[in-house]
């Protein structure tokens, strides 16, 4: 089962627009150190929307290869059209990855029926594990717990990124799903409360520029040291709330490239960097978490 502090790795870029790839290793080099339990590789952080599918391809391989077998490795292979994400499954499968993290589809808000088809062709692909995810905020679409409980029954189909916040939800879900499938947070925020009422990790973008805090924290909640969870907790909620000032990844390429973890915060467009006003905001969240001297 997947557990533990997985980051959704962001997509380091150079000034024409391409990609860094000699930033993207570093970045990878700099999760094994810090004790980062799983790497999700074009997420919604990635910038995924903005990738060509061949990037996506040489960026997941390249990762998986320096990776090697030494913690996770999971692909992004989300799309609003089905078929294309049977295709993008059948490609992927190719490589040395653990699994898919699948999104729901986004734009075209298909019912649950729709949803339900959706991820059981795109599980029907490859015999390796998936891991829903569900982001209402982003697409459009919620993905609901009864759905959810009947695609666990597919064999791989092992758990969900939940993203919605809600506590309710998680327990929703508790109710409804076998034991062992894994529940992640999506939402940095309230993530120890999601491991203290039975979550299992979080897939998380604070994770990008804290990892070692981060895995810190999905140790102590898992192993029920609540106090000495709290103060950590505390420690990041600036992070896990100024990152988010402006639109995923915004905030966090500016983090990162203030620590000197990238050299730019350049996006493809229409994504833009981060708006002056802003950035004392984020170096005072990394200084209240230690990140910063």
């Amino acid at each position: 089962m997947f557990s533990g502090s997985f980051v959704a790795l962001v997509t380091p870029m150079l000034a024409d627009g391409e990609i860094d790839y000699k930033g993207l290793g570093h970045l990878v080099d700099f999760h094994l150190q810090q004790g980062t339990d799983g790497l999700v590789v074009m997420g919604t952080t990635a910038e995924a929307a903005t990738l060509s599918f061949a990037e996506q391809l040489d960026i997941i391989s390249r990762v998986a290869s320096q990776v090697s077998g030494q913690i996770p490795v999971l692909a992004g292979n989300g799309t609003n059209a089905t078929s294309e994400g049977v295709a993008r499954t059948c490609e992927l499968d190719k490589l040395a990855i653990d699994g898919f993290l699948t999104v729901t589809p986004f734009y075209n808000k298909p019912m649950q029926k729709g949803l339900l088809a959706h991820f059981q062709q795109i599980a029907a692909a490859t015999a390796k594990p998936v891991l829903l995810y569900n982001v209402p905020g982003r697409t459009g679409v919620d993905l609901l717990p009864e759905t959810v409980a009947e695609l666990a029954m597919t064999d791989n189909i092992v758990g969900i990124k939940e993203a919605t916040g809600s506590l309710t939800r998680l327990s929703e879900l508790q109710q409804r799903c076998p034991a062992g499938f894994a529940l992640l947070s999506g939402d940095d925020a309230t993530s120890l409360a999601f491991m203290q009422a039975g979550g299992h990790g979080v897939i998380s973008v604070t994770a990008n520029v804290a990892p070692a805090l981060m895995a810190r924290l999905c140790k102590l909640a898992l192993t029920k040291r609540d106090a000495e969870a709290k103060v950590l907790d505390d420690q990041l909620q600036g992070l896990h709330h100024q990152l988010f000032i402006e639109s995923n990844p915004i905030p966090t390429k500016w983090a990162l490239q203030r620590m000197g973890l990238i050299d730019s915060d350049l996006m493809r467009l229409p994504l833009t960097q981060l708006e002056p006003i802003h950035h004392g905001i984020i170096e005072q969240a990394l200084r209240h978490a230690g990140l910063l001297a």
